[in-house]
């Protein structure tokens, strides 16, 4: 299964601040908190994690990946524009999870199984055969984590 899981909610740039630099907000470290836990409480075991550099995505997998115990790998791919998930995912395993960006998430979910989704900062899609079998919002995904 691919899972794509949408960076939390992140600062504004400030000043003379790289829009690559920002830091995720104490909401965003919670929802890349409970991300983790509910795919842990799910019982979902990942082959690997991948991470666009921005620092908001890769705080993102860092404390998601945490609670499922792996390390998280950065892929310039997943930093910003179109990319393509099942050709990015397949040489780490069966089981990948996908950390990143809008509206290019959005997109591979739409290329990947031909619906429309909106994916929310925070969020989270999981792909399995061009099927859409998860998405939950970060609500969901808190409530799951208990």
């Amino acid at each position: 299964m691919i899972w794509l899981l949408r960076h939390g909610d992140a600062a504004d740039a400030h000043g003379d601040q790289a829009d690559a630099e920002r830091p995720l907000t104490e909401k965003g470290r919670g929802q890349a908190r409970a991300a983790g836990l509910a795919l842990a409480r799910l019982g979902v075991r990942l082959d690997a994690c991948l991470s666009s550099p921005r620092v908001r995505a890769l705080d993102t997998a860092t404390l998601a990946c945490d609670a499922l115990g792996i390390e998280v790998q950065v892929v310039a791919q997943l930093s910003g524009g179109a990319f393509d998930a099942e050709e990015l995912a397949a040489p780490h395993g069966r089981d990948v999870l996908l950390v990143g960006h809008e509206p290019d998430f959005s997109q591979a979910v739409g290329e990947l199984t031909g619906g429309l989704v909106q994916m929310k900062k925070g969020g989270l899609a999981g792909i399995e055969e061009r099927e859409l079998r998860v998405l939950l919002r970060p609500a969901e995904l808190r409530a799951i984590a208990g």
